[in-house]
């Protein structure tokens, strides 16, 4: 049996079979502030520290052979903190989506944004359609970052999407697999894996319907201070789990 080990890590690491890797790994990034506050620093300065740890956790994932990784970055609900920490963390989307750009030409990356893109301001629109046309063409992991993101909006958008299609007598037969085609996500498959950081454990309106049979994983480490052995320790869990689908083995 194959086995990645990180030698990073040193001896003791947690080791995980690269032959059952989970395709899509999602990620609640969840602790900024708290990690800033225990620091006596400006919760603004969590969420820099944040967008490194999302830099770092990619190329992980990227080199170890994960398809696909999805980043909760941004809430539907966010909006509803202190406008200057809104406006921190829009200023820090904007400079991540230029560094990665070139960043992704290196390694391969490609980019996907999720969420109702519209309520963003016109240059952050401009440079996701950026990054998108940029890295389409690349086949390394696909990094998707959900910003003004929430499950139960994303549900309603694709009923009005069905909605309209029915109106004007385009639509077929409203399926599962049917359904799943007017998401965000439609693209790629469901997350395999679930992870929040800080200790909280819900999904805070996170994929309720990709996430149906997603393994989860919450871990008490700030999301500034995770680290490539917690994503090990994550996956190592995640093979131990016996995963069903409601049926029987």
């Amino acid at each position: 049996m194959a086995i990645f080990q990180k030698k990073r890590a040193g001896e003791g690491a947690p080791a995980f079979d690269v032959a059952r890797l989970p395709r899509h790994i999602a990620i609640i990034l969840d602790g900024n502030g708290r990690w800033a506050k225990k620091r006596g620093l400006p919760r603004t300065a969590g969420h820099a520290v944040g967008a490194e740890t999302v830099r770092k956790i990619a190329n992980y994932c990227k080199d170890i052979g994960v398809e696909y990784l999805t980043i909760y970055a941004f809430s539907t609900e966010n909006w509803k903190r202190p406008d200057d920490e809104v406006h921190t963390i829009m200023d820090i989307f904007e400079r991540y989506i230029i560094e990665a750009i070139e960043v992704m030409k290196k390694d391969g990356i490609r980019m996907d944004f999720f969420g109702e893109l519209s309520a963003l301001s016109p240059r952050l629109q401009q440079l996701m359609r950026d990054a998108r046309a940029e890295s389409s063409h690349h086949d390394g992991c696909q990094l998707n970052l959900c910003i003004n993101y929430g499950g139960r909006d994303e549900i309603l958008h694709a009923v009005r999407r069905y909605a309209e299609l029915y109106k004007n007598g385009e639509a077929p037969e409203l399926t599962e697999d049917y359904f799943s085609s007017l998401l965000y996500t439609a693209a790629i498959p469901d997350p395999d894996l679930i992870i929040r950081t800080s200790g909280e454990q819900r999904l805070s309106n996170y994929l309720p319907w990709q996430g149906a049979y997603s393994e989860l994983y919450f871990t008490p480490v700030l999301w500034p201070d995770f680290t490539e052995a917690d994503m090990d320790a994550a996956i190592v869990e995640f093979q131990r789990r016996d995963r069903r689908f409601g049926g029987i083995k």
